[in-house]
């Protein structure tokens, strides 16, 4: 697996300059050992987790009232609580710099540039707390927005959290039902959305589907209407209980910013699982276990420093979204981008690179293996000299694109393949700025994470793929998902498989470097181009077809990504005809998201099923991939699992 000479070494300045290395110099003088390695103060860092943490606060420089015990009921998950006295502000921590130095640098496609000092952003937020107090926002309220990467998110994201309300966004490429079947859940008393957004240089309305939505979300009180294309006014005028956002924040004059002294454990998130199983599961992240994960992973694993710009290309519907604005709290720049990153001609994010001297570019290893397959040579037409960090994440990073990055990027630049997920709102495995890069290999384990792989009989291996585990409590473990009083749900969504373990679903090797490897999902999610997709979203909308009567679908591992593949059971008379199938990607389209539109599609006479009538995505996943069948004897009909091997239509 891994190559003999690493594609990047750290330079001993770089090492020495790094805030991993003066993180280590402090864990040395708080625990009084010497550590010669990463992995020696990652081993700390599990085994002291009460000491580790607590540094963790007082080198990132969390305000608040930090209590005085850092972990109870450390032993259980879930369970084990951190900071159990603490007092703090999510927003706060975020807002802590003032100044006429950008706080943010915003672009829309080659069709919007803006820029917002620190201040601007203080008033921006100040106007907007105001603005939700008017409206009868309180602590615990839920404020939901479908909204594009821009400047007005960001700020009412911070105004949410300064009051104590719960935030919730998507991006605006959803389908009407996929915004219903998240924040009709939750119940949301303020609606937050643009007047439309630019993809791909065109102008793409949405007031149909606000409309639609605002019109089911019976809860909301107020629903805002984001200036993007310049028609917000118009827009609202057609909406129940709508204003444009501008409108409505001209009563409130920016004074200085109130922040609710909250609990460690406050909610302050509602992200959304795939929806494999069903609707979207609701699962909820606390304020303070997002807050000290984020700064921890952004100052020590990410080098993250004051006045750096911070740049990860994601939408508002990706909890990577969550993680980028984070990264105010170490006093970054946010660049923002919102659009196609082929727009016009593919260079759009080397270009705001070199014209902001971003620091840290992140983005999908699906962009990373568009642009190597495209011939595009970044390294050839652009200058990336500010350019510290290319990260990657989404999907696994292939090692062709791993010397991809080295060869047709940038040479001396430290390429951080991270990977965890929504679930925690962060990493589990990482980049570590002190240590070499090698060829297809995420560096390490998170500080403070007791990661490691583990076999069927719950028994770690090395060198060997299995399922990636934590072994002990973190804090961003979720508070829970929401509207499950009892925790079932919880439960049997992490640690079901291995009692008091949390159990990701991802399939994973520790490599002799004591990196990992992610060898894709172990469950059903699908994941192209690194966005998690639910069947359940899929068969939402193609089982409503008449021409259907039943759908199964699948990630289909294909030139180092995945891709969704959709396999339908017809009606008496219906044939896969050219015409159904683009009949079943606009249904998709419109329901779901572009991003759920299957590659192929195929017509099959059966679908396997258990014995209690559910239908079998892992078996047929297996049997299309070549690999062993568990558990034949669960099914009902196993003899339809033959029916998906070695089909023609899949193999290119």
């Amino acid at each position: 697996m891994a190559a003999d000479t690493p594609l990047w070494t750290p330079t001993q300045d770089r090492i020495a300059s790094a805030p991993m290395t003066a993180f280590m110099k402090a864990a040395v003088a708080k625990s009084g050992q010497a550590f010669s390695s990463y992995a020696e103060l990652h081993r700390w860092s599990i085994d002291n987790r009460e000491s580790f943490w607590d540094l963790v606060w007082d080198f990132c420089g969390l305000v608040g009232d930090k209590g005085e015990r850092a972990l109870v009921d450390g032993e259980k998950m879930p369970g084990g609580a951190f900071f159990p006295d603490a007092k703090l502000n999510f927003a706060e921590n975020l807002m802590k710099k003032t100044g006429g130095s950008l706080a943010i640098v915003f672009r829309g496609e080659d069709k919007v540039d803006r820029r917002l000092s620190w201040n601007e952003l203080h008033a921006l937020t100040s106007r907007l707390q105001q603005l939700f107090l008017s409206i009868g926002v309180r602590e615990g309220d839920r404020i939901a927005a479908m909204m594009p990467n821009m400047p007005e998110t960001v700020a009412a994201m911070l105004a949410a959290a300064s009051i104590g309300a719960v935030w919730s966004s998507c991006s605006p490429d959803f389908g009407e039902q996929g915004v219903l079947d998240r924040f009709g859940q939750i119940e949301p008393v303020v609606f937050i959305a643009p007047d439309g957004y630019w993809y791909n240089g065109k102008a793409i309305e949405v007031a149909d589907k606000i409309r639609a939505v605002a019109e089911k979300l019976a809860t909301v009180r107020k629903v805002l209407i984001v200036d993007y294309l310049g028609t917000s006014a118009d827009v609202a005028a057609t909406i129940d209980q709508a204003e444009a956002l501008e409108g409505a924040l001209s009563p409130f004059a920016a004074r200085p910013l109130a922040f609710e002294q909250l609990p460690f454990s406050h909610p302050l998130y509602i992200l959304f699982s795939s929806g494999t199983t069903g609707i979207p599961k609701c699962i909820v992240h606390s304020a303070g276990g997002t807050l000290i994960q984020h700064v921890k992973e952004q100052r020590l694993h990410a080098g993250l420093l004051d006045g750096d710009r911070f740049f990860y290309f994601t939408t508002c519907g990706w909890m990577m979204w969550n993680w980028l604005v984070s990264g105010l709290a170490s006093g970054a720049t946010l660049l923002l981008y919102d659009g196609s990153p082929f727009y016009p001609d593919g260079n759009a994010l080397f270009d705001f690179a070199d014209a902001e001297k971003m620091t840290y570019f992140g983005t999908s290893a699906k962009f990373i293996d568009s642009l190597r397959k495209a011939g595009l040579k970044p390294i050839d037409s652009h200058d990336l000299a500010s350019v510290r960090t290319i990260s990657s994440t989404g999907s696994p990073l292939s090692p062709e694109d791993f010397r991809f990055v080295y060869d047709g990027i940038k040479k001396d630049v430290h390429l951080a393949s991270i990977s965890g997920g929504t679930d925690i709102v962060s990493c589990f495995v990482l980049g570590v700025p002190t240590e070499p890069v090698w060829t297809g290999e995420i560096q390490g384990p998170g500080l403070g994470l007791a990661v490691d792989v583990w076999d069927d009989d719950g028994k770690p291996v090395r060198q060997e793929k299995g399922e990636l585990v934590c072994t002990k409590a973190f804090p961003s473990m979720p508070i829970g998902f929401w509207n499950d009083p009892d925790g079932k749900k919880y439960h049997a969504a992490y640690f079901e498989r291995f009692d008091n373990i949390w159990c990701h679903g991802d399939f994973a090797e520790w490599t002799a470097h004591g990196g990992m490897v992610i060898h894709g999902r172990s469950d059903a999610t699908l994941n192209p181009g690194g966005v998690r997709i639910g069947t359940a979203e899929i068969y939402n909308q193609v089982e409503q077809m008449p021409e259907i009567l039943e759908a199964l679908c699948i990630g289909q591992d294909f030139d180092n990504d995945v891709r969704v593949v959709l396999f339908v059971r017809l009606a008496a008379g219906v044939s896969l005809d050219e015409d159904l199938e683009k009949r079943i990607r606009a249904r998709i389209r419109s329901g779901a998201s572009p991003r759920h539109v299957p590659a192929k599609i195929v017509a099959v006479t059966d679908i396997p099923r258990t014995k209690s009538g559910k239908i079998t995505e892992l078996a047929v996943r297996d049997v299309v991939h070549g690999r062993a069948i568990k558990n034949k004897e669960a099914l009902a009909n196993p003899e339809a699992l033959e029916l998906f091997r070695n089909l023609p239509q899949l193999a290119d």
